[in-house]
């Protein structure tokens, strides 16, 4: 459903648990063909329990948003002009701006900017304002440092040199701190500032983290010795950046209900949160939804990014009633006619996948058509072929990337190294002669051992299950190779001579 200019939409904040509103004050075509048009969208100063009147409408107002480094400005950016179907239509009024908009959006997202706002209209007036008139021309001194006085970010090279943390009350624009060796009263001052709404916390000594009396938005977490946590209400983006102990009990008066969390590299386990709205999973190698869909079936919210990554039972995201946003990246692993069909997600909004097998991208585009002309965001772009996912996706030094002693740079040549060694057998086949495709056969072999060597060469990172790892590789190429080649393979492909130039060559 495509809007005009001047309608009014509402929504139901689940965080504000009112109705919330906005204005479409512009409309313009997108940057391509392709693309969908776009709407200006002006979030408005007004909350009610139920759907406005007519005459209600004519009293509404932009909201002006001063909250933080806000000064005095409208919410109002270009979104999709597909109007999600959770926003209801309530009437038409000329816009209430005029204003060039700037700035753009994934999403309508409506009643953020104003549940912000009353967060920061609850905060005492005087921090308000020395938060406004901080300068950085201004300079205070903080555990020994100078610094400006308008500095919103401290970590432990400031914290290890504080006795009193009432010090960084010299700090009015203080807003996120950064530690690795949290203390309880560090905890306790941050619970006592409401201005400080984003936290980075490590701690070898604290086993009860309480937060609830903070006014954190934003919280990044390596769990490391803890056991129990309490969360404060206001907290919507929960970061775990590492696998945290499978007791730990995360407790929250709302149960996760307006919690965004996101994991790394894995779906960490613990006990808590159980009607979490969001979830994000980062850099995942496989999943399996139904895990997902036990452990958290209220989620409203799901993003999956893989690196690239293997998805089982995606059959199964059907069985998450209240998903409204499904977010997939770099995921493989099913089928097309196993993805759910429209009818059984009946509340999406919002459906972005990107890098999906080829034959997935087509019928989803294909199945999803027509919700798309009602109002559902649908971008399905990057279709992978089989070539891809066999160089990427089935690429076997993907688990290097990540291992502690071994760099990001180095993953990335020996994932090279096998792309070059792919390339070379698919040139292969059984009109070529024996003699051509040892040549061939052993500058590949020749090439990839010294890879390995360079990288070894000086650093010793290449350990007994690295060495197996790349013997593996190779083993397994070579034997692919004689097995497509048929009954010509073990003629063409002499793969005891191969090992022994490995063998000969290789220095680790």
């Amino acid at each position: 459903m495509l809007p005009q200019v001047g309608d009014i939409y509402c929504v139901f904040s689940q965080k504000l648990q009112q109705y919330v509103a906005c204005q479409v004050t512009h409309l313009k075509e997108g940057s391509s063909p392709k693309e969908p048009p776009l709407a200006a969208i002006l979030e408005l100063d007004w909350t009610g329990d139920t759907l406005p009147d007519e005459d209600t409408l004519h009293t509404m107002k932009p909201l002006v948003c001063n909250s933080y480094f806000w000064n005095d400005q409208f919410d109002h950016k270009y979104v999709s002009a597909n109007v999600p179907p959770e926003y209801s239509f309530v009437g038409n009024i000329s816009p209430l701006v005029n204003q060039e908009v700037k700035s753009y959006a994934g999403g309508w997202h409506i009643g953020n900017s104003i549940h912000n706002q009353r967060r920061w209209e609850r905060i005492d007036v005087t921090k308000r304002n020395l938060f406004k008139s901080a300068s950085p021309d201004i300079e205070v001194v903080v555990g020994g440092q100078t610094l400006p006085q308008n500095t919103t970010r401290i970590n432990d090279l400031i914290l290890q040199k504080i006795e009193d943390f009432s010090e960084l009350d010299k700090l009015p624009c203080l807003i996120s701190i950064e530690t690795e060796q949290g203390t309880l009263e560090l905890a306790h001052y941050i619970n006592q500032n409401p201005l400080i709404h984003e936290l980075q916390w490590k701690s070898l000594i604290v086993t009860e983290l309480d937060l609830r009396q903070s006014h954190l938005n934003r919280l990044m977490l390596e769990p490391d010795h803890l056991i129990t946590i309490y969360l404060n209400d206001d907290l919507i983006h929960f970061m775990l950046n590492s696998e945290p102990s499978p007791d730990l009990h995360i407790h929250s008066v709302s149960d996760g209900r307006f919690i965004d969390l996101q994991c790394w590299n894995h779906f960490f386990q613990f006990h808590g949160l159980d009607h979490l709205a969001g979830l994000s999973l980062v850099r995942i190698q496989e999943i399996d939804i139904n895990t997902i869909v036990e452990r958290f079936p209220y989620l409203t919210e799901l993003r999956v990014s893989g690196k690239p990554g293997v998805v089982h039972h995606i059959q199964n995201l059907a069985k998450l009633p209240h998903l409204q946003i499904l977010n997939t990246d770099d995921l493989f692993g099913f089928e097309a006619d196993e993805f759910p069909s429209p009818e059984q997600l009946p509340k999406l909004s919002v459906l972005w996948m990107s890098s999906i097998p080829a034959n997935v991208a087509k019928s989803v585009k294909t199945k999803y058509k027509k919700a798309a002309t009602l109002g559902l965001d649908l971008s399905i772009t990057q279709p992978r072929k089989p070539e891809w996912l066999a160089e990427n996706l089935l690429n076997p030094f993907r688990d290097w990337d990540g291992r502690e002693h071994i760099s990001a740079a180095n993953a990335k040549k020996a994932a090279q190294s096998y792309k070059k060694m792919l390339t070379t057998t698919r040139m292969i086949d059984a009109s070529i002669q024996a003699d051509t495709v040892y040549s061939m056969l052993e500058k590949m072999v020749t090439e990839y051992t010294e890879t390995f060597n360079k990288m070894d060469r000086g650093r010793g990172i290449i350990d007994t299950i690295e060495r197996e790892e790349i013997y593996t590789v190779l083993d397994e190429l070579l034997t692919e190779l004689q097995e497509q080649l048929g009954e010509q393979g073990k003629l063409l492909v002499d793969k005891d001579s191969l090992y022994e130039l490995f063998d000969e060559l290789r220095d680790f």
